[in-house]
């Protein structure tokens, strides 16, 4: 095993790829790893360009990350927020550490000196080391709206909003009828992502949102078509355990899209690259053996392991697991 490639969100597929990154370093010392991120949370606060999944996975391989909450850093303060705020600007449900706000200038500025957002994560991991290639999906901007089934606050049914205030505002608790990728039209894939998935010996799709993060990345234009005629084998992990997510609110984003929430139908949902889908492999958790047959019978390679990520050891026995099926 030489090159693995990951198809990253934010926490599950962080910290998914830090027990990689572990497991590795004993297994396959020589591996090198790349993690293709998701940007279509991305977005404009406070003059400040937030690329929260980047600096998800950028903070957690770096060992900058608040372990508690999964995102943002340790030890943070709010000064700074809390003066945007007196002045009646920024939103008072989204509020940036002021540690946090560090990464966000800097990128900002890179960005407005004219870096591309490879160039301006390249030169924020100088300082993290995350011991792995991080690769925005695109360098265009690309933002994920919802589109809300009902009235709310001083939304109308209608309305769309930017994906952020559905997710931590509203907790994804208000209905809404769709998505909505903006600038996806216009991306294109980022410099050297589509090499990482076709010249992988591995490529995993971890246990991050198969909506709105893997499926964001999937959607940009020749991705999905590269991962489909890559020799690389292609295993996913899936974030759902017991026919809840693992993390957020991803049952929402399935419900939305008609897929219900349960690691046989997010794994048919990838499809099998034999019947013109994604997989190879699935990786499930032991408490949903059961699907193991049907996940036969739809032509995916299967297996059931413990899949939650309590500590690195676990984590680090899950990447194992991928290796192994």
């Amino acid at each position: 095993m030489r090159n693995v490639t990951v198809l990253a969100g934010g926490v599950g597929g962080a910290r998914f790829t830090r027990g990689l990154l572990a497991h590795l370093a004993v297994a396959a010392p020589d591996a090198t790893v790349t993690v293709i991120v998701n940007t279509g949370d991305d977005m404009w606060l406070d003059g400040l360009r937030i690329c929260p999944d980047l600096d998800t996975v950028m903070y957690t391989l770096g060992g900058g990350i608040n372990e508690e909450q999964g995102w943002g850093r340790p030890d943070e303060s709010r000064r700074a927020s809390a003066e945007i705020a007196a002045y009646g600007r920024g939103w008072s449900w989204f509020t940036l550490g002021d540690l946090d706000l560090a990464t966000h200038i800097v990128r900002t500025d890179l960005l407005r000196d004219g870096s591309t957002l490879s160039a301006a994560t390249e030169f924020l991991c100088r300082r993290w080391q995350p011991g792995a290639r991080l690769l925005p999906m695109s360098d265009q901007p690309v933002e994920t709206y919802v589109c809300l089934a009902k009235n709310i606050d001083e939304h109308v049914a209608g309305d769309y909003i930017h994906f952020e205030e559905w997710w931590v505002r509203y907790r994804a608790r208000v209905a809404i009828t769709g998505f909505e990728q903006r600038g996806l039209a216009e991306a294109v894939a980022a410099p050297g992502v589509l090499e990482a998935i076709g010249e992988a010996d591995l490529v995993v799709l971890p246990p991050s949102n198969p909506v709105v993060s893997v499926g964001t990345i999937l959607a940009v234009p020749g991705v999905r078509a590269a991962l489909r005629s890559t020799a690389a084998r292609v295993v996913g992990v899936s974030p759902i355990i017991g026919g809840a997510a693992v993390r957020g609110m991803a049952d929402a984003c399935l419900h939305t899209i008609g897929v219900e929430t349960s690691a046989l139908a997010v794994g048919r949902h990838y499809g099998a690259r034999s019947a013109g889908g994604l997989l190879d492999a699935w990786l499930i958790d032991e408490t949903d053996a059961a699907a193991l047959p049907a996940l036969a019978a739809a032509g995916i390679r299967s297996a059931a392991v413990p899949l939650w990520m309590t500590d690195l050891s676990a984590t680090t026995a899950m990447a194992a697991a991928v290796l192994a099926l």
